[in-house]
């Protein structure tokens, strides 16, 4: 269930597609360029994998472009059920001794077994997409502003709602996911200062199962639905289905989160989901595979938020098209510094 907050772009973004599911494992190479300082790139994945139809796909995207334009071999390994912290770190040596120069680990659930392998290969250079707690000369924390793209998404359930109430349901209470909550309530304020935001979470650590509970996401929803809100924009992985499902039930609106979900979703409740906060994980690790290619790896945080294409909103199913000027003027303000978008409720 951890590995369901991976799930957790510009704003104009365009639409995602679902994947083709493939093997657990995959490897594909072509000659390297000279200029290039590596040869071979890995992504480990956590449980859910590629062909989750969200975070890890667009991860993987990003890294097999950057390696497809270097000539990179690129492999992909996938976590099982009952991995450890020393699974995962083994996995991460096995990859490093086998010559991968740069290594992307999807997920915080990798943030203990890789501070204690990058130091073990100060020669190879790692990423880990959504955590900032690893450190190391050779470590690249890839993490996004989620709070800029859920303002977005904020800003069009405040245009959209009929009733002036709307709601937020995340996953797990959780300071990652109470970025998506400041976000959104502060663009929704920030759209219609009179609306009220209602706001639950499914679990409360060390309880992780509001990630993957879509019953238990349904339940939540209608209950808001029941009680006036006509908006809910759910961060909650997995469980997010389950919101989307009883947005259809009520002819009520639904957000998805981190990828399109209209393009993603059943054809029975894509038409209740307004839009979508992405959040292009594929930027992030593009932007790392060629930093490490060319030779211009910087360690630390990077950042990737509205300024550089790191988060958007979705505007499949035209649902937002009537308000899509005021949104984009809002993403205009938030890159100028115009507005300053909280990161905690």
């Amino acid at each position: 269930m951890l590995a369901v907050a991976a799930l957790l772009l510009t704003a104009c973004a365009t639409r995602a597609t679902a994947p083709t599911p493939v093997p657990t494992e995959m490897t594909s190479s072509e000659t390297a360029r000279p200029s290039s300082r590596i040869t071979k790139v890995a992504v480990a994945y956590d449980l859910a994998g590629r062909g989750d139809g969200g975070f890890n796909d667009l991860a993987y995207n990003g890294a097999k472009q950057a390696a497809g334009e270097w000539g990179l071999e690129l492999k992909e390994v996938t976590a099982r059920l009952d991995d450890t912290d020393d699974d995962r770190a083994e996995r991460l040596r096995l990859l490093a001794r086998a010559g991968y120069g740069a290594i992307i680990a999807v997920g915080f659930t990798y943030a203990v077994p890789l501070q204690a392998v990058a130091a073990e290969f100060p020669d190879v250079r790692f990423a880990i997409v959504d955590d900032d707690t690893v450190t190391g000369p050779n470590v690249q924390n890839i993490m996004f502003a989620e709070h800029e793209g859920s303002f977005l998404v904020g800003a069009a359930a405040g245009l959209t709602t009929k009733t002036n109430v709307v709601g937020f349901i995340g996953a797990v209470k959780i300071p990652l996911l109470q970025k998506f909550e400041a976000g959104y309530t502060a663009g929704v304020k920030r759209a219609n200062p009179t609306a009220t935001v209602r706001v639950t979470y499914l679990s409360i650590p060390p309880d992780y199962t509001g990630f993957g509970d879509p019953p238990r996401g349904r339940e939540a929803a209608l209950g808001m639905y029941d009680n006036g809100v006509d908006v809910i924009f759910a961060a909650a992985g997995g469980s997010g289905a389950g919101v989307h499902e009883a947005a259809a039930q009520t002819g009520n609106w639904s957000i998805g989160v981190d990828a399109d979900e209209h393009e993603l979703a059943p054809a029975a409740v894509r038409d209740h989901i307004l839009t979508s906060m992405l959040k292009n994980a594929n930027v992030g690790t593009y932007a790392f595979v060629t930093s490490v290619a060319d030779g211009t790896f910087i360690a630390g945080n990077q950042t990737f938020g509205l300024a550089n294409g790191g988060v958007g909103y979705a505007t499949s199913g035209g649902f937002v098209d009537g308000i899509r000027a005021r949104l984009d003027a809002y993403a205009a303000d938030i890159v100028a510094g115009r507005i300053v978008v909280p990161q905690t409720p």
